[in-house]
């Protein structure tokens, strides 16, 4: 009977850490550089969006705590020039695991940078391969620091 209960305990452990794992699985990162096309020698503007599931957060990029990793974006192109990211406001919350309150982000949060081709451009479209660094928490806990990486194209005109 023990030895019933012990499994049954452990298993109970692992369905409900599984289900939690699967959440911190389940962020997407999305994003589209301007309308879809892009002018030679003019700046177009690029979103990336995070989206963070219920019951999740995740530190923004400033989140006001020393142990607490903050959310960064990179975007790279080898052809084209990208500005500095823009990061949004973060949510001042506090949690049962700090003594103050660390600045996040839930549901959705979006980023933005300035994608600018060269007016010699000579190809038909330009990619930028954009990296979402984040750490996803729930009330109690925080996950090991993922990145999720997406190529963002547009046509050149």
């Amino acid at each position: 009977m023990k030895h019933w209960i012990k499994c049954s305990i452990g298993l109970i452990a692992v369905v409900v850490f599984a289900g939690a794992a699967s959440g911190v699985m389940a962020q997407t990162v999305t994003g589209s550089i301007g309308n879809g096309s892009v002018t030679k020698g003019k700046a177009s503007r690029a979103t990336v969006v995070l989206s963070i599931p219920a019951g999740l957060h995740v530190n923004s990029a400033h989140p006001n705590s020393e142990y607490a990793i903050p959310t960064k974006v990179k975007a790279t192109s080898n052809g084209a020039r990208i500005g500095s990211v823009s990061y949004p406001r973060g949510k001042d919350r506090k949690f049962s695991f700090s003594d103050s309150t660390i600045n996040v982000y839930e549901g959705r949060a979006a980023f933005g940078f300035n994608v600018t081709v060269p007016a010699g451009f000579k190809g038909n479209s330009i990619s930028v391969r954009v990296a979402v660094k984040y750490q996803a928490c729930t009330e109690e806990v925080c996950y090991p620091p993922k990145t999720k990486e997406i190529t963002l194209t547009a046509r050149v005109k």
